[in-house]
C-alpha cells in the first residue's frame, strides 16, 4: 500500500474539504430555521475519515505515475459521492442509501436526475447541498480535464496536453498551479450568473443555487417545474449564456487572459460547438413550426433553452417536450451524446472527438476515390496520426457499446423500452432527464427500481469520468507491476 499514499493522501485532503463544506448548509438551516444534525453528523463523520487518510499517508513523495492517476481518478469521485450521500440519509427526507447514493452521484457527476419527490417543500439545507455538489463536480472534471486526463490518454484527451513537460511524475506541481487560476475562473463565472439571476427576478437563494448548477452545467434545481418555474425570458437567456460559458473549454479563458484575445473565435471546437448548436436550434424549431401538430406551448425561446440545456447535459427543462413529438425526442436522444467541449463541464462524447471523427470518415471517402491519394488528418494545424485516431474511434465504440448494455440491463430490472434507452443515455451523457411519463421532464427517478438505481449510477460514473478511467481498473494486467 505504500505506493499509494500520494493517492489516499490527496483522498484525505478531499474528504477534509468536503466534511468542512457542510458547514455552508448548517448556515442555510440556521437561516431558514429548519437546523436539524444532518449536516453535523454528516460533516463530522466525513472530517474524521480525511484527517484519517491524511496523516496517515503524511510522509510520501509527493508525485503521481500513470497507475496512481487512474486510481486517483476513480477512488476519488466514488469517495466523494459516499461521502456526500450522508446528509440526504440523515435528512428529514429520509432517503434510503441506495436513494441517497443516488442522489449524491448524480450531483457529483453533475448529471442532475433527481430522486426527491417534492423539491418545492425540500429542506433548503438539502437543496443547497445539492447544488454544492455539482459545483464541486464541475471544477472538478475541469482540472482532471486539464491536468490528469491527458497523460492518461483516454479517448484523444492527450491533444490537450498543456505542454511538453506535462508527465505524470511532475503533474502534481503543475495541478497547483492550474488549479488555482482554473477556480478562481470558475468562481467568477458563478458569481456573475448569481448575480444577473438576482437583477432579472431570483431571490437571494435561488440565484445562488441555480448559479452554482448552471456553471456546472448540472441542472439541479428547487423547483419541480425547474426553470419553467420562473416563466421568465430574461432568467432564460441568462442561463443559455451560462451554461454556453460553461460549456466552452475553460484553459480558453486562461488563453484569454494570457493575451489570445481571438481564442474563442479562433478555437476549432468552440466554433463548431456554437455551429451545432444553431443549426440544432433552427432544425427543431422549424420542425415544430411547420410539421408539429396542435402544438401551442412552443417558441424560439423554449426551443433554444431545450437544444442548449440538453446538449450541454444540463438537463434544466421549460417545457414538456415528451409532447413535440417523436423527431424531436430522437433528436434530444441524438445531441445527448453529442455534448460540449472538452476540458469543460459539459459531458457527452464532446465536440473535438465528433469533429475528429468527421475528418476521417470524410478521409476514408476521398480514399475511396483515389486510392493512391495520401491524405492526411489535421485537427488544430495537429496531425492526427493513426494511434490518436484509434484511440477516438475505440473511445466512441466504447460509448455506444456501453450504452446498449446500460440499455439492456434497465430493461432486465423491469422498465419500459422508452425508460431504458433513455436512461441509458441521460446517465453515461450525464444530463439529467430523460423521456416518457416516468423519468421525463415532469417526472424523476422515485419511481426506477433499487437496481436501476445503481445501474445508472455506474453509467453516471462511466460517462463522467471518459469510461476508460473506470474500465481499466478491471484489467489484470493495470495492477501487475
Amino acid at each position: 500500500m505504500s505506493n499509494y499514499k500520494t493517492v489516499f493522501f490527496i483522498l484525505g485532503v478531499l474528504q477534509i474539504i468536503l466534511g468542512f463544506s457542510m458547514i455552508i448548509p448548517i448556515g442555510i438551516q440556521v437561516i431558514y430555521k429548519q437546523v436539524d444534525q444532518s449536516f453535523i453528523g454528516a460533516g463530522i463523520i466525513t472530517i474524521i475519515f480525511g484527517i484519517l487518510f491524511f496523516l496517515s499517508n503524511l510522509d510520501h513523495d509527493k508525485k503521481l505515475n500513470l497507475q496512481q492517476a487512474f486510481i486517483l481518478t476513480a477512488l476519488s469521485w466514488l469517495s466523494v459521492a459516499i461521502f456526500g450521500s450522508l446528509p440526504f440519509i440523515f435528512s428529514e427526507l429520509e432517503l434510503s442509501i441506495t436513494d441517497a447514493f443516488f442522489e449524491s452521484m448524480s450531483g457529483i457527476t453533475t448529471t442532475g436526475s433527481t430522486i426527491i419527490l417534492n423539491l418545492n417543500e425540500s429542506p433548503k439545507g438539502i437543496l443547497f447541498w445539492r447544488a454544492i455538489l455539482q459545483w464541486f463536480g464541475g471544477i472538478g472534471i475541469i482540472v482532471m480535464a486539464i491536468t490528469l486526463m491527458p497523460i492518461m490518454n483516454i479517448g484523444g484527451m492527450k491533444l490537450f496536453t498543456i505542454s511538453s513537460n506535462h508527465t505524470p511524475e511532475k503533474i502534481l506541481p503543475k495541478t497547483k498551479e492550474i488549479s488555482i487560476r482554473l477556480i478562481l475562473i470558475y468562481l467568477c463565472l458563478t458569481l456573475i450568473c448569481m448575480i444577473f439571476y438576482k437583477i432579472f427576478g431570483m431571490n437571494l437563494f435561488d440565484s445562488i443555487t441555480h448559479s452554482m448548477t448552471t456553471i456546472a452545467t448540472g441542472g439541479f434545481s428547487n423547483y419541480n417545474e425547474s426553470f419553467a418555474y420562473f416563466n421568465s425570458a430574461k432568467i432564460e437567456i441568462t442561463a443559455i449564456i451560462f451554461i454556453i460559458l460553461g460549456s466552452v473549454p475553460f484553459i480558453s479563458y486562461i488563453k484569454f487572459l494570457n493575451g489570445d484575445r481571438k481564442i474563442f473565435i479562433t478555437d476549432s471546437q468552440i466554433t463548431s460547438f456554437i455551429k451545432i448548436t444553431i443549426i440544432s436550434v433552427i432544425i427543431l424549431f422549424l420542425y415544430l413550426s411547420f410539421l408539429g401538430t396542435n402544438l401551442t406551448e412552443f417558441n424560439l425561446r423554449s426551443v433554444s433553452f431545450n437544444v442548449v440545456s440538453i446538449l450541454t447535459g444540463t438537463g434544466y427543462v421549460t417545457e414538456d417536450f415528451d409532447n413535440w413529438g417523436s423527431f424531436p425526442i430522437i433528436f434530444f436522444l441524438i445531441l445527448m451524446f453529442i455534448g460540449g467541449c472538452a476540458g469543460s463541464t459539459a459531458c457527452g462524447i464532446k465536440i473535438f472527438r465528433v469533429q475528429i471523427l468527421y475528418l476521417f470518415l470524410v478521409n476514408q471517402l476521398k480514399k475511396i476515390i483515389y486510392p493512391r491519394g495520401i491524405f492526411l488528418i489535421k485537427y488544430d494545424n495537429n496531425n492526427v496520426d493513426d494511434k490518436f485516431m484509434s484511440s477516438i474511434i475505440s473511445f466512441i465504440y466504447l460509448y455506444i457499446v456501453i450504452f446498449f448494455s446500460i440499455t439492456a440491463l434497465l430493461s432486465l430490472s423491469g422498465l419500459d423500452f422508452v425508460t431504458s434507452i433513455s436512461g441509458a443515455a441521460t446517465s453515461i451523457s450525464n444530463v439529467g432527464p430523460g423521456l416518457g411519463t416516468v423519468i421525463g421532464p415532469n417526472g424523476n427517478f422515485s419511481q426506477v427500481p433499487d437496481i436501476s438505481k445503481w445501474i445508472l449510477s455506474a453509467g453516471m460514473i462511466l460517462g463522467r469520468l471518459e469510461l476508460f478511467a473506470i474500465l481499466v481498473l478491471f484489467l489484470p494486467s493495470f495492477w501487475q507491476k
